[in-house]
């Protein structure tokens, strides 16, 4: 399996496609052309750009090992990871790639309903496909601001009826109040999109019974920070004993030590630095962990209810 010395993955782009306007997709290979680490529906991949670490969901078929696909949306605003995708990176590159990671797996239910908006349709391209492909009871219902604009209708055309393809111009917005209005038992739901999608739908599911609602983020949630209160991080195995103060980072006063935690976005989306906690009660400040757990933390955003956690670090 490729790999480097850190658990990256120095694969070579192989090829690019235009699946919508302004969505460009980016096939990756192992320069040797060796099997790729497995993944399962909702992975996604970290990949390297100058200057950047981005997470893309990965939306081809994971039963191909020689290639991983992903999906770029160019975006205008840019920080500069989008914008060197689509103006810069060509065939016979080689980028780095760490995961994959699965933080938004596809689970076992009765039915499954699917909502993606814009390029949210990435991590649910996958999900289709499984779904399809165990007969299972699903339906995946897809808006965009314009069909032009929505990647991959050539692909999901051949689910028939189980796709519902909204553009806004020509339908309006998504139902989700038709949708989501009257909770149902036994339907999974998974959303992935702009917050402001993620957000609406997080509300309707406030009624449904508890875990059905499953969402794929890759912008952090807002946090306040305006009152955080210093604690200290005890390392188990090494018996260290760190204070982190109210402007820092739990991570950040980590590196200062010379503690090494694995990091990619540093903004609590990619979950790359999750760490096992071990005693004391975290504040969950990621987009990733459920607020009630206590035995993880990921320390790039997420900081200590009380006046100390223990690691196991």
């Amino acid at each position: 399996m490729p790999e480097t010395d850190d658990g990256v993955l120095d694969l070579e782009v192989v090829g690019l496609r235009r699946e919508s306007d302004g969505v460009l997709s980016v096939e990756l290979a192992d320069p040797q052309r060796r099997l790729l680490p497995r993944w399962e529906p909702g992975a996604h991949i970290d990949l390297g750009l100058p200057g950047h670490v981005r997470q893309y969901s990965l939306c081809g078929d994971p039963a191909d090992r020689r290639r991983y696909r992903i999906a770029v949306l160019q975006e205008p605003r840019s920080a500069g990871g989008s914008r060197f995708v689509h103006e810069r990176l060509r065939p016979g590159d080689v980028v780095e790639v760490a995961g994959p990671r699965n933080h938004f797996p596809l689970v076992d239910a009765p039915r499954h309903l699917l909502v993606a908006g814009g390029i949210g349709i990435t991590p649910l391209l996958a999900m289709a496909a499984a779904l399809h492909g165990r007969g299972a009871d699903w339906r995946l219902v897809y808006g965009g601001r314009r069909r032009a604009s929505m990647a991959f209708l050539g692909e999901l055309a051949r689910y028939g009826a189980a796709v519902d393809v909204v553009p806004e111009d020509e339908r309006g917005r998504l139902d989700l109040d038709g949708l989501l209005g009257t909770p149902q038992e036994g339907t999974a739901v998974y959303c992935c999109g702009p917050e402001a999608l993620l957000g609406a739908v997080e509300q309707r599911c406030l009624a449904w019974p508890a875990g059905s609602l499953h969402v794929e983020r890759f912008a952090a949630k807002a946090r306040d920070d305006t009152d955080l209160r210093a604690f200290d991080v005890v390392l188990r195995r090494s018996g260290m004993r760190l204070a982190v103060g109210p402007a820092d980072s739990a991570l950040d006063v980590l590196d200062a030590a010379g503690v090494v935690v694995p990091n990619a976005c540093r903004d609590g989306v990619c979950g790359s630095c999750v760490t096992r906690v071990l005693s004391g009660v975290p504040e969950h400040r990621d987009s990733l962990t459920d607020p009630d757990r206590t035995d993880v933390l990921l320390p790039c955003v997420s900081r200590a209810r009380g006046r100390e956690l223990v690691l196991d670090l």
